[in-house]
């Protein structure tokens, strides 16, 4: 058989870098396969997915060595719009994708620009929205709908062409656990029966193995570091050495002490073999300790009775009711349209709830204006293009305080204090441009810090990061919560975030609170966990597969080792004993 997409000896260097992005790739890929490729930020996956949807090199000019063959052609040749009718990618940012005003139009797009007359549109249009699950949202305007719908419509906008190869960017970072695996499940599907290749581009590994891959591309430094089957990489140590992380049921039978081999069949935990494993996982739970639990404190937030409403009789949020206390850290989860944002608007005064009342240490803020909740609370959005608005790192941070008109000496004291805080102390005269992603979170987060809040609130913190950026943010977080007693509630899709870093979740489903427990009660809970569209945890498969009956303290169990672990690790990075 004849490779669908062969590299040789490739490499890239864009033309305002002094090295390569890609160095030397070696790689064959076949009709039909499908194949994860997986790596940290900066690695390169985004470089290789740009050649091959031809990107490079007719929007990001640079010099390529060795070469690139996609069905058979030279995609510089082919130029951008013949690369089109053969690989269609579908983005992160479905927002981004959208043409027409309608789901239909939409779809219909690619079909338009080739001048196919409309009766085979029409037909067209409704086999592919079939395909994807979108036959009733056609009339719908694509700003309407979901992160999964938005995604199924992007979908068929690009098998509309009937394609190839479809590639997928990073397609679950913006979704909830239970639309991811329907994404995941939607995307086998199509692979079946349409015999279309299909390549993936992912953070979320152990969630995109939900369906069967048939091989996994790691990339690290530009370079493929390895290109083997899901059994033959989770036996291995590579994804940790890559910083990538692993599936937490791989990790947790590492912690065990026990040898994984790829005859284990370990890509999936309900069918992997366990027998040579059962008991040292066994033994391992019992002699992990406990975390001893934080004493309570006096309420910092409380929300009672919350109900709140877009339209006339149709309710976002009905009869909400909590209390956070001073200093937790708490997560806010539930499917997509759950209403978790709203819930944040409401909190920071952007709109007003049409009954009920939310309460900052036990004083009703309903008197308070957007700008003085501001003081007290701080919202930080999921991404910090949509609230950096200066173009120097000083200048952003200082902003708060020069709105407010606090004297110059006094910003440039606490700005500096809290660049500092934020490990950005040494970038401080820096253009914002210059900064990484996870640096500009910081810059974000850096201008709600040194308003002093007692509350901050961020949407999304960890969306799209790799694993070592994604642990970077989340320590931050956590070191600002221990030592300046920031109380910090985060809504999040991330169930690993809300296990490892969190005391509480708020589970919201179709507006109203469902639960609000420890997150290992939570994920352990099937019936709460498919209600909110959340995804049960897999290590609660595996300590039911081997004989623990107490899932939920098998989770936090595993939470206090990796804790424990970091703390370890930190110690000997600084010297400390």
């Amino acid at each position: 058989m004849e490779p669908i997409i062969e590299f040789k000896d490739f490499s890239f260097k864009y033309r305002s870098q002094v090295e390569p992005s890609l160095r030397d790739i070696n790689l064959t890929i076949y009709p039909g396969e499908k194949v994860l490729i997986v790596g940290p930020s900066g690695s390169g996956k985004s470089t290789l997915a740009h050649c091959l949807n031809g990107l490079i090199p007719f929007s990001y000019t640079g010099d390529i060595t060795g070469s690139l063959k996609i069905a058979g052609k030279n995609p510089v040749d082919l130029g951008i719009f013949g690369m089109s009718k053969i690989i269609g990618t579908v983005l992160q940012d479905t927002d981004g994708q959208f043409i027409g005003l309608t789901v239909a139009e939409d779809i219909a797009f690619a079909l338009e620009n080739d001048m196919i007359a409309q009766d085979k549109m029409h037909t067209k249009v409704d086999e592919v929205a079939e395909i994807v699950d979108v036959k009733n949202l056609l009339e719908n305007a694509p700003g309407e709908l979901s992160g999964g719908q938005k995604q199924r419509v992007s979908m068929a906008g690009v098998m509309v062409d009937d394609v190839d190869i479809l590639l997928f960017d990073e397609p679950l970072a913006n979704l909830d656990p239970a639309t991811g695996k329907r994404a995941i499940d939607m995307i086998d599907k199509i692979q079946k029966q349409q015999n279309k290749t299909i390549l993936i581009i992912e953070h979320r590994l152990e969630d995109v193995l939900y369906r069967d891959v048939d091989r996994i591309i790691v990339i690290g430094d530009g370079k493929i570091v390895a290109d083997t089957t899901p059994d033959e990489l989770l036996s291995q140590n590579i994804l940790g050495e890559q910083g990538i992380r692993e599936p937490l049921y791989i990790t947790a039978l590492k912690h065990a002490g026990c040898r994984i081999v790829s005859e284990d069949r370990p890509q999936h935990i309900e069918s992997m073999n366990l027998d040579g494993h059962k008991q040292q996982v066994r033994s391992w739970f019992e002699a992990v300790g406990e975390k001893e639990k934080k004493k309570e404190t006096q309420s910092v937030l409380r929300v009672e009775n919350l109900n709140f409403s877009y339209e006339e009789k149709k309710p976002v949020l009905q009869n909400i009711n909590f209390d956070i206390k001073k200093g937790e850290m708490v997560s806010i989860v539930g499917k997509n349209g759950a209403g978790k944002s709203t819930l944040s608007n409401l909190i920071c005064g952007f709109y007003k709830p049409n009954t009920g009342k939310i309460f900052l240490n036990d004083q009703d803020i309903s008197p308070l204006s957007i700008k003085e909740r501001g003081e007290k609370i701080g919202l930080v959005m999921q991404s910090p293009n949509q609230m950096i608005s200066k173009p120097m790192i000083f200048d952003e941070v200082a902003l708060g305080l020069a709105v407010r008109k606090v004297p110059e000496e006094e910003i440039k004291e606490r700005v500096y204090d809290t660049l500092k805080v934020c490990g950005l102390y040494p970038f401080r005269n820096w253009p914002v441009s210059a900064l990484s992603f996870g640096q500009k979170k910081r810059v974000s987060i850096a201008s709600i810090l040194v308003m002093n809040p007692e509350i901050i609130i961020l949407d999304e913190p960890t969306a799209g990061q790799d694993y070592k950026h994604y642990t970077e943010i989340m320590e931050f977080l956590k070191q600002i919560n221990k030592e300046m007693g920031i109380t910090i509630i985060m809504i999040t899709h991330d169930m690993h975030l809300m296990l490892e870093y969190t005391d509480r979740a708020i589970v919201i489903a179709d507006g109203k609170l469902l639960a609000d427990d420890t997150p290992s009660n939570i994920l352990t809970d099937e019936a709460i966990a498919n209600k909110a569209y959340l995804k049960k945890t897999s290590l609660y498969d595996l300590a039911h597969r081997c004989g623990i009956e107490e899932a939920a303290q098998f989770t936090d169990r595993f939470i206090y080792f990796e804790e424990n672990m970091r703390k370890k690790e930190e110690r000997s990075k600084t010297g400390s004993v």
